[in-house]
C-alpha cells in the first residue's frame, strides 16, 4: 500500500502525460487544486454529498431506531432487510436504475404527471440546480439501510433495565431517546459517519454513470477528476495530486470523527 502511495506522491510533483518524459513542477499541481475553479468545485460538491450520504441517513436511522426500540413492531426484520437491500446491490447497477428513473420520460416524471404534479417534472440529471441533489438522494437511499442496521445492532446491546428505569422515572419517548438510546449509540454513530463520509468523498461510479460530471461541472467530484485527468486529458501528475489530496481529506475527517467519538466515550 505504501509503495503505490509513495509513487503517486512522486508523480504528483511532475507534469506528465503518461508517454513523454516527466517534467518536475514541484508543488504546482497542488497549487492548481487551490486556484482552479473546476477542482475547487469538485471538492465542494463532495462536501455537499456528505450531507446526503452521511448526515441525512444517520438522522433517519436514529429516528427509526428510536421508534423501533420503544416497542416491538411486527415485521421489523423484513423492514430492516428491505432498507438494507440497496447495500447489497452493486453501485453500478444502482446508478443505471436511477438514471432510468430520473430520465425525462422515466418513472419519476411519469408518476408526477399521473398524480397531477406534472409541473414538477424536469430532467433531474440535466439541470444545474437539481443534478447534484438528485445524485445525493441516491446516496441517501443507499446509506439509510446501513445506518439503521448499525443502530439496531447497537440498541440490542443496551440493557433493558435502562429503559425500564427511564420509564419508571416518567421519561417520555423523546427524553428516553436522548438519555438512554443516543448516548449508548455513540460508537455506532461514529462508525456510520466514518463509512458514509468516506463513501461520499470517494464517489465515482455513481457520478460517472449518471452524469459524467455534468451538466457542465455541476456534479464533478474529485474521484471523477482523477479519472478524467489521468485517462482522458493526459494530466497524470495533476490527477495524482488530486488523488493524494482526496486521501488526505478522507484521513483527516475520519480521524476527527474517531477522536470526537473517543472523547465522548471518555
Amino acid at each position: 500500500m505504501l509503495v503505490p502511495l509513495g509513487h503517486t506522491i512522486w508523480l504528483s510533483l511532475h507534469a506528465w502525460d503518461g508517454l513523454t518524459p516527466k517534467t518536475w513542477v514541484g508543488l504546482d499541481n497542488y497549487r492548481e487544486i487551490i486556484h482552479d475553479p473546476e477542482l475547487r468545485s469538485a471538492f465542494k460538491h463532495s462536501f455537499v454529498l456528505i450531507f446526503f450520504y452521511a448526515v441525512i441517513p444517520v438522522t433517519l436511522g436514529l429516528v427509526l431506531v428510536g421508534a423501533l426500540s420503544r416497542s416491538r413492531v411486527r415485521g421489523q426484520t423484513g423492514f430492516r432487510t428491505v432498507l438494507f437491500l440497496p447495500q447489497v446491490i452493486p453501485l453500478v447497477v444502482v446508478a443505471v436504475i436511477w438514471k432510468m428513473i430520473y430520465a425525462p420520460d422515466g418513472p419519476l416524471n411519469n408518476g408526477l404527471e399521473a398524480i397531477g404534479l406534472g409541473s414538477l417534472a424536469k430532467p433531474w440529471l440535466g439541470e444545474f440546480t437539481w443534478a447534484l441533489p438528485a445524485i445525493g438522494f441516491v446516496g441517501t437511499w443507499v446509506m439509510s439501510g446501513l445506518a439503521l442496521v448499525l443502530f439496531m445492532a447497537g440498541v440490542q446491546k443496551i440493557p433493558q433495565s435502562l429503559y425500564d428505569a427511564a420509564r419508571v422515572d416518567g421519561a417520555g419517548p423523546l427524553r428516553e431517546f436522548l438519555a438512554v438510546t443516543l448516548p449508548n449509540l455513540r460508537g455506532e454513530i461514529a462508525v456510520a459517519l466514518t463509512l458514509m463520509t468516506i463513501a461520499a468523498l470517494r464517489n465515482f461510479d455513481l457520478v460517472y454513470i449518471t452524469t459524467q460530471g455534468g451538466p457542465g461541472n455541476a456534479t464533478s467530484v474529485p474521484s471523477f477528476q482523477v479519472y478524467n485527468r489521468a485517462f482522458q486529458i493526459g494530466e497524470i501528475g495533476s490527477a495524482c495530486a488530486v488523488g493524494f489530496t482526496l486521501a488526505c481529506v478522507i484521513f483527516v475527517i475520519a480521524f476527527l470523527i474517531t477522536r470526537v467519538a473517543d472523547r465522548g466515550n471518555a
